[in-house]
């Protein structure tokens, strides 16, 4: 079965026509995710003379990705070296933690096994010998730069049984990762949510979807059209934007495939993850997440470890058990060959979102590998989660994306020294492990991305 990516532009119906801008704000960030809130959060108190406005099209923050994950805060084992994957989570997984401590919000650092079995030794000794070689990223908060910034340990299967006396005894051996936590991601979100509404010069507009965006020609900075309200109306507000800071989510290149001629748009394509709570046998001791290798007999390449975890065991704040994510390739129903480029699919993953009886029996299977004692019927449905990704199957990695573009590179009398005044960031792929780097991300993005940098796509 083909998997096929969408490439479709905001507003290419033409629906929407040009609007003067009414008012202006130095900084618009578009979308009220984890990423979006944390980049409005540092706005706000880094650049308190400046206005900064965030726009959510949902009624409440964080309603798509951000609320329909692990909430895991990640040590940042799984990526390449020099990747911002791995950069972010590190920084990210600091600043977490001590946002959480500081603001009272429930977390707990309960560290993780990735279990292996004999024939994944490779696997997991790979990733501790990357750990050890691992440095610092920037900005970082250890008074020991000599430090691992990521600390592991091998150990044995007996080990690890000690540790999870439930685990089966087909597991050879563990990676021991202590760095790894949990969290209250709505707390969270709501800690964030508070400072920005509560900070003299940042505002958040829930109910308020974008619907159509322009470089400006005049004024410098980008004509953004929104709309309020749950109808679809006609009627929209419009405000020049000097920054605008896109940071969307699932509809990650809607806006830049606005601007860009068709042969060069984005596509995202869509990963289901299922998850299943649990009540029953074989997990009464259980303390640590758990984390399976990916199942690397099944693919010639690396690829596939790239775009699923496993099923794996995670607690939540009380303590619950759940398992999952699975990894669910879904598609747009309509298309043109690889892509659709139909503006009225852009939430077609929304039906995918009810969780499912027919994914239990495949998700049990995955967890016996570890936990023997785990019963079918102690399984149930919970919740789906849809994860942006920039490849589809088989794409291997793809890090995070941060684009930069300026008004003058869309305007047709655009001058022959472009510039690099107003720029729009566009954050594409921000998927695992994008809530542990959510608070790294924004420092990126303000301090780095807008503190001078070139024009380019920094990915």
């Amino acid at each position: 079965m083909q998997v096929r990516g969408l490439a479709a532009a905001l507003n290419s119906s033409g629906r929407y026509k040009y609007k003067s801008p009414e008012y202006a704000v130095d900084y618009l960030v578009v979308g009220g995710g984890v990423v979006g809130l944390a980049i409005a959060h540092r706005l706000a108190h880094r650049l308190p003379s400046k206005s900064t406005f965030l726009v959510e099209r949902h009624s409440r923050a964080g309603e798509e990705t951000s609320s329909r994950n692990s909430e895991v805060i990640h040590a940042g084992l799984y990526y390449p070296p020099d990747s911002l994957k791995t950069r972010l989570c590190i920084r990210g997984r600091q600043l977490i933690y001590d946002h959480c401590a500081t603001h009272n919000i429930p977390h707990r650092k309960t560290g993780k096994l990735v279990l292996a079995h004999a024939h994944q030794r490779a696997y997991i000794e790979n990733l501790h010998n990357k750990a050890l070689k691992l440095r610092w990223p920037p900005l970082s908060l250890d008074p020991d730069a000599d430090s691992t910034p990521v600390p592991t340990r091998l150990i044995s299967g007996d080990e690890a049984r000690e540790l999870e006396p439930d685990l089966s005894n087909d597991i050879a051996a563990a990676l021991w990762s202590p760095e790894t936590g949990i969290l209250d991601s709505h707390s969270f979100m709501e800690s964030l949510e508070k400072d920005i509404s509560e900070s003299d010069s940042a505002e958040i507009v829930y109910s308020t979807k974008v619907v159509r965006v322009d470089p400006s020609e005049s004024d410098g900075g980008w004509v953004v059209q929104t709309v309020t309200g749950e109808g679809d109306s006609d009627a929209s507000d419009c405000l020049l934007a000097k920054t605008l800071i896109n940071a969307s989510g699932l509809a990650g290149p809607f806006i830049l495939n606005a601007l860009l001629p068709r042969e060069r748009r984005i596509p995202m394509y869509y990963g289901r993850g299922s998850y299943a709570s649990y009540k029953g046998p074989g997990v009464s001791s259980v303390q640590h997440l758990l984390y399976p290798c990916p199942d690397t007999a099944k693919t010639s390449s690396n690829a596939a470890n790239f775009q699923s975890l496993g099923t794996h065991l995670t607690l939540d704040m009380d303590g619950k058990i759940r398992f999952g994510p699975d990894l669910d390739w879904i598609s747009p129903p309509t298309g043109e060959g690889e892509f659709c480029y139909d503006e009225d699919q852009i939430d077609f993953w929304q039906k995918h979102l009810v969780p499912s009886e027919d994914r239990m029996k495949e998700m049990h299977e995955a967890v016996m590998s570890y936990l023997p004692g785990v019963t079918f019927e102690g399984l149930a449905p919970d919740y789906c989660g849809v994860r942006p990704k920039l490849v589809g199957p088989g794409g291997g990695f793809r890090d995070f994306v941060f684009r930069v573009d300026h008004p003058d590179s869309f305007l047709k009398s655009g001058s022959a020294r472009p510039s690099r005044k107003n720029p729009m960031v566009s954050l594409l792929g921000i998927e695992s492990p994008g809530v542990t780097s959510s608070m790294a991300i924004a420092e990126y993005v303000v301090d780095d991305i807008l503190g001078g940098h070139e024009q380019g796509d920094r990915s």
